[in-house]
């Protein structure tokens, strides 16, 4: 039987994640690997949180829930964006979706017609340019380059903009860990306001900022018409597999995001939306606790790395990352980290993975306790040394 081209072709391009699929085989096999490779926490979601999941689940509420999402959650997300971002958000400008992943789906559901052109900034989460292809669009990458800090350049994307509908964009950045400034966001929506573009802005990782603070561009002049975000509950309170998330925009475009979710994923889980909201009502400590390890972490291995003399680091503002540059090695991303696990048994991901704009770096998951990751990023980093000693010799 034939498979849909929608998709037969929806990862065209490759994921680019043999290293990671490798260290994944010799871990079952029982090799010893340190793991830096996905964004997954070393922590489990907080016992508070799984209580209230249970006490709602054994009190019944485990039937269909309300698809848009319940009323109570709907409300909190709200009053949570308002108070977060400055701009006043209500009801109707939430739907409730299982997961980040399902809101980007449905954003571009919203901002795509098959054949349109999707933008979106190279480097990027490995799935966004399936997501747009699931659309029926072509996925569009403009490239945000090392030597710019890895910032996305208004002008660049401007030449890219013909016969696109949307432009997606992430801060903070998974997987450059940027944190994108004010004056690059206002460039991005003026532009899409004057070209007719959606702007999808996904924010998953904005509890977790290191240095400045988080700006939402739906914050911005000019952009709450146009502005569709992305929020997830995964990052902020380690509830990666609990799915839940939610996209905030203009209330015509919610109403039209309920009646897809009505077709696809008929809500997410009452006991979930439960617990969702108790873990929203706890407030900031409880984001504080889920983040301290990751800032911590941060600043150990930034400290580590600035004492190499062939490695150097992106800014690390946000997210639970770094970027690592290579290039002196001589190696690719994808073959620097391919020696690194077959002689080291350390498992990084490959730029390559994440785009062509970041060839010749890995990026590096803070998600092992610090000591295993010290001892890691030593390793690491002599290794590069040694690489350069050879190819100088």
């Amino acid at each position: 039987m034939r498979i849909s081209d929608r998709l037969a072709t929806l990862v065209s391009d490759g994921d680019g994640w043999g290293v990671f699929y490798k260290a994944r085989a010799l871990v079952a096999e029982g090799v010893a690997v340190t793991e830096l490779t996905i964004g997954e926490h070393d922590i489990p979601t907080h016992p508070r949180i799984l209580e209230e999941m249970h006490r709602a689940a054994r009190g019944g509420h485990t039937g269909y829930a309300a698809v848009p999402g319940t009323d109570a959650l709907r409300d909190k997300v709200a009053a949570h964006v308002t108070e977060r971002s400055g701009v006043p958000t209500g009801r109707g400008n939430v739907l409730i979706t299982p997961g980040g992943q399902s809101g980007l789906f449905a954003a571009h559901m919203l901002a795509c017609a098959p054949g349109d052109r999707g933008l979106f900034i190279d480097p990027y989460y490995a799935t966004y340019p399936g997501t747009i292809r699931a659309a029926g669009a072509l996925p569009v990458p403009v490239a945000a380059r090392a030597e710019d800090g890895f910032q996305p350049d208004p002008a660049r994307i401007a030449a890219s903009a013909a016969g696109a509908t949307s432009l997606l964009i992430n801060t903070p950045n998974n997987p450059t860990g940027i944190l994108y400034d004010r004056d690059r966001l206002q460039g991005l929506v003026d532009l899409t306001r004057t070209r007719g573009l959606w702007l999808i802005s996904d924010e998953v990782y904005d509890t977790m900022v290191w240095e400045g603070r988080h700006l939402s561009p739906r914050a911005l002049p000019g952009a709450r018409d146009h502005t569709l975000v992305v929020g997830s509950m995964s990052k902020s309170h380690a509830m990666t597999g609990s799915r839940i998330g939610w996209v905030i925009g203009p209330e015509p475009a919610i109403s039209a995001l309920i009646d897809l979710a009505t077709h696809t994923t008929y809500g997410v889980p009452g006991y979930i939306q439960d617990a969702a909201l108790f873990a929203l009502d706890e407030g900031a400590w409880l984001e504080e606790e889920i983040a301290a390890p990751f800032r911590r972490r941060r600043d150990l291995a930034a400290g580590i790395v600035a004492g190499c003399p062939v490695v150097q680091s992106a800014p690390a503002q946000g997210a639970m990352y770094l970027m690592l540059d290579i290039r002196r090695t001589g190696l690719s991303g994808l073959g620097f980290a391919e020696a690194l696990l077959d002689r080291h048994r350390i498992a990084v991901m490959p730029g390559e993975s994440f785009g062509r704009a970041a060839a010749g770096h890995v990026r590096v998951a803070l998600t092992v306790e610090d000591a295993a990751l010290a001892r890691a990023l030593d390793v690491l980093l002599r290794f590069a040394e040694d690489l350069c000693r050879e190819a100088a010799e």
